[in-house]
């Protein structure tokens, strides 16, 4: 689990910017730092060490110096993959995961992509052909971005560094701002900034002198093919045995963050289910807010199974003070609240662990989440008012007038194409697919990779943690959009695959829990003073007056005083200002001090 980037000239290699934008992901990788610097091709890394902690520094490079990796995250059937290239006659010189991609490439050449399971983003460096390969894993776990402003081709893990590493700051895309308000996050290849792009989940880009020569999708979700498996259970309990065996292996401990849900708990099941012992479970609840807690339940498991149990009880001050590091760490626009309790919990955990447990990618693939369970009427009403995506993910979260009185011009010009992302992903899915695996697969294609797997992967890299979510596994997921409706969902509950294979070998009383989600108490936040700071902080800010009309702000404010119910919206405005400050004005390349984000941005 590291952190990478790299630059492929076009011309003569300019390394000016180069060894600033490494330390610039010093976050992600506190373990060490290498380089590589050959025919014009510069790449970068920063390692946090998980496997091999002796051996496996990177770049990695082949025995007769051909090839050159840089590498992030973890290839979890490694073993397997090695024992395969040993009989092909692969010499491998360290005991790093990441070293079957090297090895892999050299023996089967791209296909390699096709036989890797992981997490994972690379670049690899052929100095014979004067190729470079970039990829990214195909649910998109592990980040890259690239750009092809200026001369040749940079790109990094994390925007800071990118940013570090271009010759200047480039213009704000008002698609992509507007996608951020409407929906969360930016979609697809959109990013905040014109000229740069995320490489898609799944995708692998070719350059040659400096330039894209061709790029291609690996692996993608519209192709899972639906079947239905005669005894569903056991083929599940033979997949989850596989996958969660190989994601077991580290040369570290690992932890596990606990909520009262379904996936944390099957996962803690299964620690216990496969041979770990000395386990240790973080969670995190907000006891005196309005929105409550699982906090008991979360600790009636952990006694149940014997963990070494932290709790997490941060007042609304705390939280706060923590905006500006969430907002930095998120890197991407991303308005996610639950990303403050995620970056807190990676706090407590650095303290002991390197590598967590999270239960990411549970409601996706199985169907968990109640939006799966909307009746075929509101779907087709939503789908008349809103066209393209069969009245799923429909609407953005400005309504009733909202957009028109809150947007500037540029926003409000770019308002009419934000969800055309979606409707692409929606019309290309098999006209055989049920509306429920294509309900799935947008949010596998979209929500999960723009949204909570950014979330998940910098608020952990943020304190040099890595992040393994068994449920977003590729063969999980495939194997979860395939099954049959039925299989995973009725009327009144979802996951039902998933909760009767677990019975099996857990407690599952609390499994009949309506599912709450992990919510954060923003509305608790802005009352009184400190909403009358915020109002302050937001109409002097420059940004804000940029992209906003003052007129909605107001509104907004006003509406939070009297219902208590917009804080969310607000909460949209100043974690931008923030981003405008730490991305646009400047370029932050190391983590802020905790501090009140009203008086951050009146500074």
């Amino acid at each position: 689990m590291c952190g990478l980037l790299g630059y492929a000239a076009a011309g003569e290699l300019d390394t000016d910017r180069f060894y600033h934008a490494i330390a610039a992901l010093s976050h992600r990788g506190p373990d060490g730092r290498g380089e590589s610097v050959r025919q014009g091709v510069a790449l970068g890394h920063t390692r946090l060490s998980i496997i091999d902690l002796e051996g496996g520094a990177q770049p990695l490079r082949s025995e007769c110096g051909r090839y050159v990796l840089v590498a992030n995250g973890e290839i979890y059937n490694h073993l397997e993959l090695r024992a395969e290239l040993h009989s092909a006659g692969a010499k491998f010189l360290t005991g790093s995961d990441c070293e079957v991609i090297l090895q892999g490439y050299a023996v089967w050449g791209r296909a390699v992509l096709e036989r890797l399971e992981g997490m994972y983003a690379f670049a690899l460096h052929d100095t014979e052909t004067q190729e470079v390969l970039l990829a990214r894993d195909p649910l998109g776990m592990k980040p890259l971005y690239l750009t092809t402003a200026g001369e040749g081709v940079r790109f990094a893990s994390e925007l800071k560094a990118l940013l570090t590493l271009m010759p200047s700051t480039p213009d704000l895309c008002a698609t992509a701002l507007v996608q951020y308000v409407e929906g969360q996050h930016p979609l697809a290849r959109s990013t905040p900034f014109k000229m740069v792009e995320r490489v898609l989940a799944g995708e692998a880009v070719l350059i040659r002198a400096g330039r894209i020569e061709g790029r291609w999708r690996h692996w993608q979700v519209s192709e899972v093919v639906p079947f239905r498996e005669e005894q569903p259970v056991a083929a599940l309990d033979k997949l989850m045995e596989t996958v969660f065996t190989q994601h077991q292996r580290a040369d570290v401990p690992i932890g596990l963050f606990l909520s009262a849900g379904v996936d944390s708990t099957v996962l803690l099941g299964l620690m216990r289910r496969y041979g770990m012992t000395d386990i240790h479970t973080f969670s995190l609840g907000f006891p005196d807010s309005s929105v409550g807690d699982e906090l008991d339940v979360a600790t009636q498991l952990a006694q149940h199974f014997h963990t070494n149990h932290r709790v997490i009880t941060p007042h609304a001050g705390d939280m706060l003070c923590r905006m500006p590091q969430v907002v930095w760490a998120a890197d991407d626009l991303m308005r996610d609240p639950a990303s403050l309790p995620t970056l807190l919990l990676a706090e407590e955990a650095s303290r002991s662990m390197k590598v967590v447990f999270s239960g990411e990618g549970g409601d996706e693939s199985f169907a968990g989440y109640g939006r799966y369970r909307t009746s075929r009427v509101e779907r087709l009403f939503k789908d008349i008012l809103f066209p393209g995506t069969g009245g799923f993910r429909s609407r953005g979260d400005l309504r009733g007038g909202v957009a028109k009185r809150l947007l500037g011009e540029a926003l409000t010009a770019a308002r009419t194409g934000w969800r055309q992302p979606l409707i692409e992903s929606w019309q290309s899915y098999p006209d055989q697919w049920t509306d429920l695996q294509k309900m799935q697969a947008l949010d596998l294609e979209h929500a999960l990779p723009d949204n909570l797997l950014v979330k998940a992967d910098r608020m952990l890299m943020a304190h040099g943690i890595e992040g393994r979510m068994p449920f977003v596994d590729r063969r999980v997921v495939s194997f979860g959009l395939a099954l049959p409706d039925d299989q995973k969902r009725d009327a009144r509950e979802g996951k039902k695959i998933l909760k009767t294979w677990a019975a099996g070998f857990m407690p599952t009383e609390h499994f009949g829990a309506k599912k709450r989600g992990f919510y954060v108490p923003v509305n608790d936040w802005w009352q009184g003073d400190r909403l009358a700071a915020l109002s302050t902080a937001l109409h002097n800010n420059a940004a804000i007056r940029e992209w906003f009309r003052p007129q909605g702000v107001s509104d907004l404010l006003s509406e939070q005083g009297r219902t208590q119910r917009v804080g969310r919206q607000l909460m949209t405005l100043l974690q931008f200002a923030l981003w405008h400050r730490f991305f646009v004005e400047s370029t932050m390349t190391d983590m802020p001090e905790a501090a009140d984000p009203l008086r951050l941005l009146s500074e």
